[in-house]
């Protein structure tokens, strides 16, 4: 790869091998958890490659423009599917493994707009949040709670601006979360955040409201508020906090007559009730600490409530805590060892409805080249 991205061309190809193993006191399934949620087996969760090309935005001289391109193969493609994207392999035929072209825009960084402007077309991850959907991207290998259900993806236009060194604002229109602008479920959505971030660089505050419509049910769409904050304590110690809210109207009730749409799960509505609101809340937190140049960990702790079981299947309260060892060896190998334990609260959710505990010890080992 170094001989390969050697030349003068600033287009660039790489990636990663993700695999993982996990240990767990659930024999059928570890869902809602992610990524990991199939129980006690060895996988590969990704074998991603990109091409991409880094618009220059540290230059206030020309306009410049950049590329990216995502496929991504493994278990994980469950969880960047966007319908109409070859969706069929998870969504009628139940792949175990599947492909995904997880990433495909264009960027135009306009420098003369405020302090720099830069338009992304295309498909992109959903911008608010702590976690990504790459391996990599993330403090921990499994997910939190909070993001397993969130949106994945989204497709269409967003511009991101820079007022001054503490002031960020975005904008854009995409056709729903987790949908091709060609899926019947697509709809005009609007996107807007703010991001600001002190004198001190000591902390950020970023606010989303995300995939904005008339917030009927469909695939995946939910209409998501989101709050970030990232502190850092010390040159070795920092936090990211995030809460979100989400939900969607006139979701099919568990029992009723009408058919929910495949790929969106029905809700547990009140009882006479065809259709009902299904909102959910969650907030998560991570703490790191660096231990040296090539060893960090984190803790995490986790609190989601579906209300209606919209978007795991049971309406319970779900807690879930974290700890993980990183260690990177070199530039190109990581390892990330964690445990983890998380219960709902209110019925038993885990291992398919047999139980209301979920103990997990795992780790995955990313293979950068």
């Amino acid at each position: 790869m170094t001989a390969i991205n050697g030349a003068r061309s600033r287009s660039k190809i790489y990636g990663w091998i993700d695999p993982s193993l996990n240990f767990s006191s659930s024999t059928n399934s570890n869902a809602p958890e992610a990524n990991d949620v199939y129980s006690n087996r060895f996988e590969l969760n990704q074998f991603v490659l990109y091409a991409e090309r880094l618009p220059d935005s540290v230059q206030r001289d020309h306009v410049d423009w950049g590329y990216h391109l995502t496929g991504l193969y493994g278990t994980d493609y469950r969880y960047t599917t966007g319908k109409g994207y070859g969706s069929s392999q998870l969504l009628k035929d139940h792949h175990q493994y599947g492909f995904d072209p997880t990433l495909e825009y264009v960027d135009i960084y306009i420098p003369q707009v405020a302090d720099g402007m830069n338009l992304r077309f295309g498909r992109f991850i959903s911008v608010p949040g702590i976690e990504a959907q790459l391996a990599p991207n993330n403090y921990i290998f499994s997910h939190s709670l909070l993001y397993a259900i969130d949106p994945f993806t989204d497709t269409g236009l967003m511009a991101t601006v820079k007022l001054n060194d503490q002031w960020l604002v975005q904008g854009g229109i995409t056709g729903g979360h987790d949908v091709a602008l060609w899926a019947q479920d697509a709809e005009p959505s609007g996107t807007g955040c703010l991001s600001y971030t002190t004198n001190s660089v000591n902390d950020n505050f970023y606010v989303c409201a995300n995939g904005i419509n008339h917030a009927k049910y469909a695939y995946n769409n939910v209409q998501q508020y989101d709050v970030t904050w990232y502190h850092k304590f010390s040159k070795t110690v920092h936090m990211a906090t995030e809460s979100w809210y989400m939900y969607e109207r006139e979701v099919p009730a568990i029992g009723g007559t009408i058919a929910p749409e495949l790929g969106a799960n029905p809700a547990y509505c009140l009882p006479g009730k065809q259709r009902c609101t299904a909102p959910e809340y969650a907030a998560v937190n991570f703490l790191q600490k660096e231990l040296s140049a090539h060893n960090f960990i984190s803790f995490r702790t986790d609190f989601l409530d579906d209300k209606k079981g919209q978007r795991t299947g049971y309406p319970t309260r779900y807690s879930e805590n974290t700890i993980m060892w990183c260690h990177w060896w070199g530039t190109t190998v990581q390892l990330r060892p964690e445990l983890r334990f998380e219960r709902a609260w209110d019925h038993k959710a885990y291992d398919n409805g047999r139980a209301q505990n979920q103990v997990t010890a795992a780790s995955d080992l990313i293979f950068h080249f």
